[in-house]
């Protein structure tokens, strides 16, 4: 015959999970590739403009500014990198402190990145950015 069975006539029993693992890859492409467009930052929309608001709250704010050279000052002050870490670990144990970073736009990302990471290693929770209304 042109069937080649057991010699004994069962019926070959196994599921052949070929074509399940086939329909399951393309399954998963698909959602791989349309799950960015399901995330709201992929939206193409135009947010509004408003005027600048003056923040309410009764939080404890500390100015960082960071110069073209990314110099940093807190409070007015010259600090270094490690200065700034102890500074910033003693005072993210108020409950309502909040560093306003000021940066000027010639300093790199990667000296703001840096910065962040040591705000954030040394606990602060709040961070915000300060820029000019337009």
């Amino acid at each position: 015959m042109a069937f080649d069975n057991d010699s004994d006539g069962e019926l070959m029993s196994e599921i052949n999970v070929t074509p399940l693992v086939d329909v399951m890859l393309v399954l998963l492409v698909v959602f791989i590739i349309t799950a960015p467009l399901l995330s709201p930052q992929s939206l193409k929309i135009n947010l509004p403009r408003t005027d600048a608001v003056q923040q309410q709250d009764k939080q404890k704010l500390f100015s960082l500014v960071v110069d073209a050279r990314g110099n940093v000052e807190l409070e007015s002050q010259h600090v270094s990198d490690e200065a700034l870490a102890a500074l910033l670990h003693q005072r993210s144990a108020e409950p309502e402190f909040q560093l306003q970073i000021e940066a000027d736009k010639a300093v790199p990302y990667g000296r703001i990145a840096e910065l962040m990471a040591l705000a954030q290693h040394a606990g602060v929770a709040r961070l915000s950015f300060v820029s000019l209304a337009k």
